[in-house]
């Protein structure tokens, strides 16, 4: 994969580079690209990981709800809202009852840092309507916003409906242990529930994709 460090972000000189790396396999090197994809992450290389895993799904590998995420993700750090929405639709109506809700945490926090508050209930309003809960985090951000638009009733039923929870499971030196959680009005960023966590930075919260699905 590092040949293709130095390319420019032309999408046919990528492809074909990537199409001379595997031109000799007998079979698609799955396991070469997610290291990849991988260490591409560490680096922020969203533009690659952008390319690598649409030419690697362009190539029927990888069709993982883990690489699905993997772009997602990418698409948002790039600021390719519009793509990234693109693209949970098309999840969202293919996996209507199985989608994983770390796709609606990752749309909720999409929108929440742009500012599209509007998309940002109504993926919520989906995730209630499909029986999702949610967890503290995307409580809380929901609620963040109820609270910027003087929607104080609809914080109250939000609060009132998703307590947040008194206990949570954690992993410490490979073991999950139960702790009992703090109360606090501020976004907690050391819970690992379900999925990567939210975390703040500045004024925006994003996603911390430490466990990505697989």
């Amino acid at each position: 994969m590092s040949k293709i460090k130095g390319l420019s972000n032309v999408k046919e000189e990528v492809y074909g580079a990537l199409d001379s790396f595997i031109a000799w396999e007998l079979e698609f090197p799955l396991i070469t690209v997610k290291k990849a994809l991988k260490t591409l992450e560490m680096e922020k290389d969203w533009k690659r990981i952008i390319q690598v895993t649409k030419w690697m799904l362009s190539k029927g590998q990888g069709r993982t709800m883990g690489s699905y995420y993997t772009l997602l993700n990418a698409l948002a750090e790039d600021g390719r809202i519009e793509e990234a929405e693109e693209l949970w639709s098309k999840l969202f109506s293919e996996n209507l009852e199985s989608l994983p809700r770390i796709f609606f945490s990752k749309m909720i926090s999409i929108y929440y840092n742009n500012g599209m508050h509007g998309k940002m209930f109504e993926v919520f309003a989906d995730m209630e309507e499909l029986g999702i809960k949610p967890n503290g985090l995307i409580v809380k951000l929901v609620g963040d916003v109820f609270q910027k638009l003087d929607m104080h009733e609809k914080y109250e039923k939000i609060t009132k409906k998703y307590p947040p929870p008194t206990w949570e499971y954690r992993y410490y030196k490979g073991k999950r242990v139960r702790i009992r959680l703090k109360q606090s009005n501020s976004f907690d960023m050391t819970a690992n529930n379900d999925l990567p966590q939210l975390k703040q930075t500045d004024n925006s919260v994003v996603e911390d994709d430490n466990d990505p699905l697989e």
